[in-house]
């Protein structure tokens, strides 16, 4: 059955924000009283799962709305020094030509998201949630495909992560996990996503109308 509305992830499956990630983790980790991590610590954790990340790093779950809404503010200040991966504006462009509806769900803020996507991209974007919980993003994903008239069985959910696998499935859609991402090609087909892509030709013959 052809997918009539894509919901995309931002970080990680739009923008190439993992460097930026990397280089500002350790400052938070300092700021809220979690493990640090060295660059190969950093690798190993791009292939675990959301929680044992969190666990790993002895984060208190009380402490991760906190830490979320810090990396909101850290990802604004930073927008101008973000980019989209190579293709993607060119990617959602064909997308809204071909008549298949774009929404971003991330739990990145809106004001960081439009400048890095730029006026053209966000343009053809039918639907934005930003902000979303850290754990929380199931129920977003639901209302926004309800938003657009759009079954969640004609929904398509992007993304990079294990846990935006595990929402999708939740939310009861198809998900498409992106392997140029913050999480490993290997844990993301060890999570089980109803497509694996590594290119965005991949996803446009997902996505026909």
């Amino acid at each position: 059955m052809p997918y009539r509305l894509a919901i995309f992830d931002f970080d990680g499956t739009l923008a190439d924000s993992l460097p930026w990630f990397t280089s500002v983790l350790n400052e938070v980790a300092l700021r809220f009283g979690f493990r640090a991590v060295t660059p190969d610590e950093m690798q190993m954790l791009r292939a675990k799962g959301n929680r044992e990340i969190v666990r790993y790093l002895g984060v208190p779950a009380w402490k991760l709305p906190l830490i979320a809404s810090h990396m909101r503010r850290l990802a604004k200040d930073a927008a101008g020094d973000l980019r989209l991966f190579p293709g993607v504006e060119d990617l959602l462009l064909e997308l809204c030509e071909r008549g298949v509806k774009v929404a971003i769900v991330s739990s990145n803020g809106e004001a960081a998201m439009r400048q890095v996507l730029g006026a053209r991209a966000w343009a053809g974007l039918a639907h934005v949630e930003a902000g979303a919980a850290m754990f929380g993003k199931a129920p977003r994903l639901t209302r926004t495909a309800r938003r657009l008239g759009v079954p969640v069985f004609e929904a398509l959910a992007v993304g990079d992560e294990t846990r935006d696998i595990e929402a999708a499935r939740q939310a009861g859609m198809a998900a498409a996990a992106v392997s140029w991402g913050y999480a490993t090609r290997e844990a993301l087909a060890a999570a089980g996503p109803d497509h694996l892509v590594d290119g965005h030709a991949e996803l446009l013959m997902l996505l026909r109308p």
